[in-house]
């Protein structure tokens, strides 16, 4: 009888993060959202080569990983026309997670996502942004990421109708 290995930490965290991300397509159960996940890493295998062969690179994994989730979420939106999406990942420039910037992604995103009753505002790498990986989170980059994520939840509240129901996600 052969033992199975118990999954990674970073496998547990994935696999709950699929299943909140595409709860709408699973329902919570875990077998389908490791199909989901599974699926994701297969196209993610070139990647885990070169880990394999350079381990520098695996903090690369968790954030290719995570786009490529982003992606797969947003074409799985764009088959529900009743149902809005946006995007933003906060660290395509070295300004996108500033105050003045972030508001002007978050008031675009609301903006198109106005028409829908229904709506999932994505938001991903916003901590990356303001904390980078291999620097040390100090009070004021943690306060500042703290007062980001505020800002962008009293924004979306502010902005949103009342009417409509509003998805926040943070990766």
């Amino acid at each position: 009888m052969s033992q199975k290995t118990p999954p990674s930490r970073d496998d547990l965290r994935r696999l709950h993060f699929i299943d909140a991300l595409f709860a709408h397509v699973t329902g919570h159960d875990l077998y389908l959202a490791n199909q989901i996940k599974s699926a994701i890493a297969f196209t993610l295998a070139d990647l885990e080569a070169q880990i394999a062969a350079d381990p520098a690179k695996a903090a690369s994994y968790d954030a290719a990983f995570n786009a490529a989730a982003a992606e797969l979420l947003a074409k799985q939106f764009a088959h529900l026309p009743k149902q809005g999406f946006f995007h933003w990942d906060a660290s395509l420039t070295l300004a996108a997670a500033t105050p003045l910037f972030t508001r002007a992604e978050i008031m675009t995103g609301l903006r198109h996502l106005a028409r829908y009753r229904e709506a999932t505002l994505l938001v991903t790498n916003l901590r990356p942004a303001l904390i980078p990986p291999g620097r040390r989170a100090t009070p004021r980059r943690v306060r500042d990421y703290d007062e980001a994520l505020a800002f962008i939840r009293a924004l979306a509240a502010a902005r949103t109708a009342r009417s409509a129901n509003l998805q926040l996600l943070f990766l």
